[in-house]
């Protein structure tokens, strides 16, 4: 290998056979770049990050979802990024796992974010763990990603339909909170007809035990010849709102199914199946409350 090879001198040397020169390069100890790495990492004290601990610090801030590689460049030379409570401007700074990394007031995730939607089956129950060993949407998506997410809000065992899941914290706690009202659709169907008087009611609002409960809309479904079936929207989060509304009106729901939220719909995604948002979804979650 020419890069191990000794200067050349001008004394006149004795030629070597081709056979001893093979035996004396098979001697001859080969250092790879590899070996001189895990070497390296081997002298590293105990605790210390290693070079392949380490990644640029405008990838990790493209990971964190908060804009591309080339956009951070331009904030951290503009002064905006923090790392360990220092302003770092210099382009190319490496970190690692254990540093921490913040964007305004903004405590920054290496773990990349994802966004996945559920059209979530019948008789599964919306929980990261069960003592009891029943069946949870964690179950459906499984092999969605390796990064751990979680489900925003909750759908009860028998009601179906669309459920978002993330590791967007930011993302989540928008979608959860009352004051930013995000739009549900709920396709109903009851056990029997309904009447315009007590539809008029539940559009005119009704108190319930944790309070008053206001629909956004209410009609009967496709051409309305099924009295049964009805299409409600709301903004509000309450738990088993819906069931509860016509329960107390003296209507049991047989069929209760998620078909809009926050602007997603179930297009194109069958009963059991999930996916991620595309890009345009996305951002329109971003836009919440902005």
């Amino acid at each position: 290998m020419d890069k191990y090879k000794k200067p050349a001198d001008n004394r006149k040397r004795k030629q070597i056979p081709d056979s001893r020169k093979e035996k004396s390069s098979e001697k001859r100890p080969s250092y790879s770049r590899r070996r001189n790495e895990d070497e390296w990492k081997r002298k590293s004290r105990p605790g210390e990050a290693t070079e392949s601990d380490l990644i640029r610090l405008n990838r990790y801030i493209a990971n964190a979802g908060i804009c591309s590689r080339r956009e951070a460049d331009k904030l951290i030379q503009a002064g905006a990024v923090q790392v360990n409570g220092k302003v770092v401007t210099e382009l190319g700074t490496k970190v690692s796992m254990t540093d921490k990394i913040s964007y305004g007031d903004q405590a920054l995730s290496r773990e990349k974010l994802r966004y996945v939607l559920l059209n979530k089956p019948k008789g599964f129950i919306t929980t990261t763990d069960d003592p009891e060993n029943r069946k949870t949407v964690m179950n459906l998506i499984a092999r969605a990603c390796k990064e751990r997410i979680y489900p925003v809000g909750r759908l009860d065992r028998n009601t179906t339909g669309l459920l978002l899941f993330t590791n967007d914290g930011k993302i989540a706690k928008r979608l959860s909170h009352p004051r930013y009202g995000i739009k549900k659709i709920y396709h109903v169907g009851l056990d029997k007809n309904v009447s315009v008087a007590d539809m008029k009611s539940i559009l005119a609002g009704m108190e319930l035990e944790d309070g008053l409960v206001k629909a956004d809309a209410i009609e009967f479904v496709g051409d309305g010849k099924d009295k049964k079936e009805i299409g409600l929207e709301l903004h509000t989060g309450q738990n088993r709102v819906v069931r509860r509304i016509f329960e107390k009106l003296g209507y049991k729901v047989v069929k209760l199914d998620r078909v809009y939220y926050a602007g997603l719909t179930k297009k194109n995604l069958p009963r059991g199946e999930w996916r991620f948002l595309e890009e345009k979804e996305l951002n329109m979650l971003k836009m919440i409350g902005t």
